[in-house]
């Protein structure tokens, strides 16, 4: 890789090899007893019942209006079921399960600080996994123990590599053993690159609780329309079936680097605010917004004084 440091290593490393990330700081939870999946299943966008040990979804929880509170991955480890979020996510998702479990053979069990998370990012991760003797299913979200450092891993599917989670005193162990298997640490400004060139929105930066699903085009990643009810089904179920979003998750192609929280216009009328940026290496300045419809998909609009956007489909890549 020659002299190349910083980002611009951390990108090629992210794309070309692998990369590793600590991101221990997700709110992360489990759930117990015989009626943990039917009480998730009445709270979460996803068909939690269907879901099989080693196998895992994402979700949203929502308002009684539809509205997104956060996200969250499902995990089934057989006996609990995993779940993790955004921090700024955890006690609205903490409060839910704490306030609505009465009724349910159902045990809450706080992981956020008792458990690690890195993640892997790139092309090899999976070699990595293959190489410590576990091979992961093609599915996001599948996961499956590992031995690192002689450390008990999960490991699971992710869009970009593999997450690894374990209990967090063996952190060292685990984190010695990849970089030894040839990964190499990277900053979250690699990965946060990669993930809005692949369009993927984040809560508490592209998402918040005025966001239906929809609107941030997950809902074919997030949620189910053959399961049962659940908290904001009505709001969700009807945008889908008989209406149209007003506004929608889209990418911005700038002439300049964006800037997040600056207002997007189209013949002076806002439609929109920056919510991520970044500046890639393979595209240039892009960023993610939920722009109005009335700046459809090719309109160019502005983003802020003398930069112009593209909006964009998503994902870029």
């Amino acid at each position: 890789m020659g002299t190349i440091t910083g980002f611009e290593r951390d990108y090629r490393v992210a794309t070309e090899s692998v990369g590793l990330l600590d991101r221990s700081q997700r709110g992360k939870l489990a759930l117990t007893g015989q009626g943990a999946k039917e009480f998730l299943q009445g709270q979460l966008t996803q068909d939690i019942l269907a879901l099989t040990p080693g196998h895992g979804t994402y979700a949203a929880f929502l308002t009684a209006k539809g509205k997104m509170l956060g996200d969250v991955r499902v995990l089934n480890a057989g006996d609990e079921l995993l779940l993790d979020t955004e921090r700024v996510a955890l006690q609205a998702l903490f409060n839910l399960i704490h306030r609505y479990r009465l009724g349910y053979d159902v045990e809450l069990h706080k992981r956020t600080l008792e458990s690690g998370l890195y993640s892997l990012v790139g092309p090899l991760a999976d070699e990595l996994i293959a190489g410590a003797g576990t091979t992961l299913g093609p599915t996001e979200h599948d996961h499956a123990p590992v031995s690192l450092g002689a450390v008990s891993v999960r490991a699971i599917r992710t869009d970009l590599g593999v997450d690894l989670l374990f209990a967090c005193e063996h952190g060292d162990a685990v984190r010695g053993a990849v970089l030894a298997a040839g990964a190499a640490a990277i900053d979250e400004q690699a990965a946060e690159t990669l993930r809005i060139e692949r369009g993927r929105p984040r809560y508490g930066i592209d998402l918040d609780e005025s966001v239906i699903p929809q609107e941030a085009g997950l809902n074919e990643r997030a949620v189910s329309f053959t399961k049962g009810c659940y908290v904001g089904q009505e709001t969700v179920a009807r945008l889908y079936y008989k209406g149209k979003p007003n506004r929608q998750l889209r990418g911005l192609r700038a002439t300049e680097p964006l800037a997040p929280g600056t207002e997007l216009s189209l013949e002076g009328r806002v439609v929109g605010t920056v919510t991520s940026a970044a500046v890639s290496p393979r595209l240039g300045p892009i960023g993610l917004a939920l722009v109005r419809r009335e700046a459809p998909v090719g309109s160019t609009i502005a983003a802020g004084p003398g930069v112009e956007a593209v909006v964009s489909e998503l994902p870029f890549l």
